[in-house]
């Protein structure tokens, strides 16, 4: 992968991160395109993931501050306050993607490594949830309780799979329960911090140990990956929250939609 490559595919990814079009399925796509085997460049996908998390932090700072500053205060007979409840539901959402993690690894990169149709199904999927939620009417729930925060996470889990939008699953998945779209994407941006940054951490452990993590690509193109996706990333992460807030989700599920039909029309006449 050359730097050219790497600056289109971080462009991707971070343009696809936030918006419910799956980042993975067309980072797989646009290696398609390039000529650039995804199965080789896992830790290229990990960067750019990475940096879209540094663009979250940037844009959600405020209440990334709020969170951390309410985390260890006490309330009165021992009960937990705003953000204490906020960071229980943030890691209860982070089971079902850390079981996948865990024990299904091996499987997913396999998965990842295994061409357009999967994605072009997946990103059916997508469109469905999206075009589904748009006319779902939500019961607006104040808060995200902790069982729609470990639902949101199955969704999450499932969106491993290439093609299968993370930011579309959880907030359609959300919208689904009641809660009210102003407060999912804020939610469903913050949760997926942790699994990506342990994902980052692994990488480091194995290039601690001498394993091979970066494949065929070269620090520089990797550089000029992370920055193209970070650099994006914050003008797409601003975007989406105000889509979600407008309700506009239903025109990223037509998108898909189209997508999906013209990935497994080309394959399949291959």
């Amino acid at each position: 992968m050359d730097w050219l490559e790497s600056l289109i595919l971080g462009l991707v990814q971070g343009l696809t991160e936030y918006l419910p079009v799956s980042s993975s399925g067309h980072l797989t796509i646009g290696q398609e395109l390039l000529g650039v085997s995804g199965a080789d460049n896992l830790t290229f996908d990990v960067a750019v993931h990475v940096a879209t998390v540094c663009s979250t932090l940037v844009v959600l700072w405020s209440e990334v501050k709020w969170l951390f500053k309410g985390l260890f205060k006490c309330e009165s007979r021992g009960k937990m306050n705003a953000e204490q409840k906020y960071m229980l539901n943030i890691l209860v959402s982070m089971i079902p993607v850390g079981i996948v993690g865990v024990f299904f690894k091996d499987k997913v990169e396999e998965i990842f490594g295994s061409g357009l149709v999967i994605v072009g199904l997946m990103l059916l999927v997508t469109a469905a949830l999206l075009i589904f939620s748009y006319y779902a009417k939500p019961r607006k729930k104040e808060h995200i309780s902790i069982k729609d925060a470990f639902i949101i996470g199955i969704a999450q889990a499932c969106a491993v799979m290439p093609g299968l939008s993370r930011s579309g699953s959880t907030i359609a998945t959300g919208l689904l329960l009641g809660n009210k779209k102003e407060s999912l994407a804020q939610f469903s941006f913050l949760m997926v911090i942790p699994p990506i940054l342990g994902e980052a951490l692994l990488d480091v452990v194995k290039a601690i140990k001498g394993e091979e993590v970066f494949g065929n690509i070269g620090v520089f193109p990797l550089v000029v990956g992370f920055l193209a996706a970070f650099l994006s990333g914050c003008l797409a992460c601003k975007w989406m929250i105000s889509i979600v807030k407008k309700g506009k989700l239903v025109y990223f599920g037509i998108y898909c939609a189209i997508v999906a039909l013209v990935v497994l029309g080309i394959t399949l006449m291959k």
